[in-house]
């Protein structure tokens, strides 16, 4: 429990867990980035976020297409990491003024064109706070989602791509320096949607994206597994430090378990992608987090609530 007795969103998540019902066979819902339901069709992913003035942006920093078009990114970034298509989304604001919410919808209209994810649909409220929620569909008609369970003692671990990134921009923007290339990393991420489908053809067992920091989210990813995380290196963005990169959160890349690197180079290079770069290893000890042969310490960004 944090100070003044206010839980913080692990401790939020775990309480959740316990009361709400186990998911039935063949479906997924609390404790990954997307639930999963079952349909003749294929899998259906469902995900949301949302983002609260004050906490996850500052209209000073950012202008408020910036933070339409993150809103939808995040949600985007979640089925992303389970190796989806996006089909649609709703969005519910409140708090704001005819113009916040052209601006807002402005930056939201382009995301969802450039994914092909339009928005369907939402809600409008007053409020003493301007906050942006949505709510997203996706699918898999094909094969399977990836989870943050399947990795296995051996399997290799690869992240999509350079870490650090936003937080640098955060840092710069704050510092009234904004580098253009970190400063747009943190304005506008970018969903890694087919490095997610490439990963999964690649025959990646588990996969998470890099919300919170790439220590605490593979951590999450390990410990869902029942595996250990051995790293070699972090790659870190220019202007970045190695701290930005393991803790800093909001690159959106995605990190994954699979089996053969080979098998992985070779879908990321059918898909015209990126290599992914192999920064470690899942050993067979699940208390086992280490970077370059020391421990590695599992923090990153953790939402406080109430």
């Amino acid at each position: 429990m944090t100070a003044g007795g206010h839980p913080d969103e692990l401790e939020a998540i775990a309480l959740l867990e316990r009361l709400l019902p186990k998911a039935p066979p063949g479906e997924t819902w609390i404790g990954d980035d997307a639930a999963v339901l079952s349909r003749s069709s294929g899998r259906l992913l469902l995900a949301s976020d949302c983002l609260v003035e004050g906490v996850h942006f500052d209209r000073a920093l950012s202008s408020l297409a910036d933070v339409g078009w993150k809103s939808l990114a995040v949600n985007l970034s979640d089925v992303a990491a389970m190796a989806g298509t996006p089909t649609a989304a709703v969005v519910a604001v409140a708090g704001g003024s005819l113009e916040d919410l052209e601006r807002i919808y402005e930056g939201m209209v382009e995301a969802a064109q450039r994914y092909g994810c339009p928005v369907v649909g939402g809600d409008l409220s007053a409020g003493s706070a301007l906050v942006i929620s949505v709510a997203i569909l996706g699918h898999v008609p094909a094969g399977r989602p990836v989870l943050r369970s399947g990795a296995r003692p051996g399997d290799a671990l690869f992240v999509t791509g350079p870490l650090g990134r936003s937080a640098a921009g955060l840092r710069a923007l704050r510092d009234g320096h904004p580098a253009a290339a970190l400063a747009g990393a943190h304005r506008r991420p970018l969903p890694r949607l087919q490095e997610g489908r490439a990963a999964a053809a690649a025959g990646a067992g588990a996969m998470i994206d890099v919300s919170d920091g790439l220590a605490l989210d593979l951590d999450r990813l390990a410990s869902a597994s029942g595996v250990g995380i051995v790293l070699d290196e972090v790659p870190v963005w220019p202007g970045a430090t190695l701290a930005d990169a393991l803790f800093g959160g909001e690159d959106f890349e995605l990190v994954f378990a699979a089996p053969d690197p080979a098998a992985v180079a070779a879908a990321f290079r059918a898909s015209s992608l990126r290599a992914p770069v192999q920064i470690g290893r899942c050993s067979g000890d699940r208390t086992e987090r280490l970077l370059a042969g020391s421990p590695l310490a599992v923090e990153g960004y953790v939402h406080r609530l109430g």
